[in-house]
């Protein structure tokens, strides 16, 4: 059985630090503000708190800091005799006992640069596979706590080497919902959705995110990546799912409005969770304009697939929008690629144009020969 996950450093505080530093979100600043300072007080993270501080996200509180530096000052000197001791006489693992207790010190308080160098020379000296992964998997989270990408693509793929070597069967639904969570933050969001998605039923990783905040992001990237079919069958009758809608109502209307097509319900939960939830996230604010604009382009071309033909007129109503609005939006993603149909502006109708499968896989082979023509040609130029 794996070891308890010591869940540091505390991710949530990454978090409130964003809701403070954003203008728009002046209604969460007061909850987030006493979050924030009561988390950073609760594991004496005094490198943190200057970090926050010189954001401006917290006004500075000098004996505070001061006696949090005495406090992780003296916790440091304890750890580094431990240390000491442990190499002149105890062996192998306690060592490596003692090298894990300092970096996880040094990860809780939020002294990245310490902690980062901390944990990877507990890596080195930890002999068992299941702590080793246990160490990566602490410096992918710093990765997280910090924002640095570098760090968690540097040791994904480690974790993903040691689960292979032997990984046990908790350790290995971790890594889906870290590898989901990265996924997600660089915008494959299809491979991030899929990994959440089969690690639904079996998560564990309250390290990273409570269990309702899992489900709801879960619920909001397969909304977009699924197809109709499989929304039914994966995520609305999927008991995870069910389990929690009732505390997050928005996420059910917004599934099962756009399932049941009552277009104008679903373009309401849309614009509400983007006030609610996207933009308040800090992992799905920078994506938000994006997700939006796909869902609603998968909801018109969910209707437009149903008809031949429709007036803009039955268009706008179905969506409870202007037929102004309809005619720019269609306009735009027609314009794009993004949606088949062709709009008649003398009698008001849209026209679908489907694609034929074959045109398409044409125009694949073609695009794609000329990518790889102009890469020979490159290629050439630099041998000869």
């Amino acid at each position: 059985m794996a070891e308890e996950i010591i869940p540091i450093p505390n991710l949530s505080l990454p978090q409130h630090l964003f809701t403070l530093i954003s203008p728009t979100l002046g209604r969460l600043h007061d909850n987030a503000r006493k979050q924030l300072l009561e988390g950073i007080k609760a594991d004496k993270m005094s490198p943190y708190y200057k970090l926050v501080t010189s954001a401006g996200a917290l006004t500075s509180d000098p004996p505070l800091l001061e006696s949090m530096e005495k406090d992780n000052e003296e916790e440091l000197r304890k750890l580094d005799e431990r240390l000491a001791e442990a190499e002149k006489q105890e062996g192998e693992s306690e060592i490596s006992d003692a090298l894990k207790a300092r970096a996880n010190h040094l990860t809780r308080i939020g002294d990245k640069e310490g902690a980062v160098a901390a944990q990877k020379l507990a890596l080195e000296k930890t002999p068992g596979l299941g702590s080793r992964i246990d160490i990566v998997l602490t410096l992918i989270r710093l990765g997280f706590f910090f924002g640095d990408n570098g760090l968690i693509t540097e040791n994904l793929p480690k974790a993903e080497r040691f689960i292979e070597e032997g990984g046990d069967w908790d350790r290995r639904n971790r890594l889906k919902v870290y590898r989901g969570l990265h996924m997600i933050s660089i915008r494959q969001l299809k491979a991030g959705g899929a990994l959440l998605l089969d690690a639904l039923s079996t998560f564990t990783a309250t390290e990273l995110t409570t269990y309702n905040d899992f489900v709801a992001l879960t619920i909001i990237i397969n909304a977009l990546t699924l197809k109709r079919v499989d929304l039914k069958k994966r995520l609305i009758t999927a008991p995870e799912v069910i389990s929690v809608l009732p505390e997050i109502p928005i996420l059910g209307d917004l599934l099962n409005n756009l399932y049941d097509c009552h277009y104008a319900k679903f373009f309401v939960a849309l614009a509400t969770l983007e006030q609610t939830y996207l933009l308040p996230s800090r992992l799905l604010s920078p994506h938000t304009r994006y997700y939006v604009r796909e869902m609603r382009i998968l909801a018109y071309s969910q209707l437009l697939e149903s008809y031949r033909s429709l007036t803009l007129e039955s268009l706008s109503g179905a969506f409870g929008v202007s037929v102004e609005f309809v005619d720019s939006e269609l306009s735009r993603f027609i314009a794009n690629g993004r949606l088949h149909c062709t709009i008649d502006k003398v009698h008001g109708i849209v026209e679908t144009t489907r694609p034929s499968l074959k045109n398409a896989q044409y125009d694949k082979v073609i695009k794609q020969g000329d990518v790889l023509l102009n890469s020979i040609q490159r290629l050439s130029k630099v041998l000869y």
